[in-house]
């Protein structure tokens, strides 16, 4: 478990499901990520994780150590990071750019053969490529076409 201030990031507990399933995005943000709730059931190389204030989840997203990880780099150390999200009513505190500050932590500690991480991010998604530029990730200049567009792929090296 790593912390800066009041946020913490854990794996996924069935104790957090409640909370998680009570999350709730507007349609603009809704559209580049989905709910907690639609990932009740994991496959092998899948990791939930849940940023949390104090023992409340306020965000989510996924690490991915499975063959879709070489869709977005070369790297056999890298993890896919997806499906980052906070919960609507605890957006504009911060927690994302927090729990994003503790990643690289988080990574080292929980997947020590884990050298990069790296997402994509959609070309329209302005709020998600700032606070990934300020924690760090940079633009690989690799793009891909998702289901809404074109998306910029970032890496964050460990």
């Amino acid at each position: 478990m790593q912390s800066i201030d009041e946020v913490k990031l854990e794996h996924f507990s069935n104790e957090h499901m409640k909370e998680l399933d009570s999350f709730e995005l507007p349609e603009e943000q809704a559209q580049f990520t989905a709910l907690p709730s639609k990932y009740k059931e994991m496959t092998e190389g899948q990791h939930r994780v849940v940023f949390l204030r104090g023992n409340k989840p306020v965000g989510f997203f996924l690490l991915h150590s499975t063959d879709r990880v070489k869709e977005y780099s070369n790297n056999p150390n890298a993890m896919l990071l997806t499906t980052l999200s906070v919960n609507y009513a605890e957006q504009g505190k911060g927690y994302a750019k927090q729990a994003m500050l503790l990643l690289r932590d988080f990574v080292k500690s929980e997947f020590p053969s884990c050298d990069e991480i790296v997402l994509a991010v959609n070309h329209k998604n302005f709020p998600a490529q700032k606070l990934y530029a300020k924690v760090g990730f940079k633009d690989t200049g690799r793009r891909k076409i998702g289901p809404i567009g074109e998306q910029f792929i970032l890496s964050l090296g460990l």
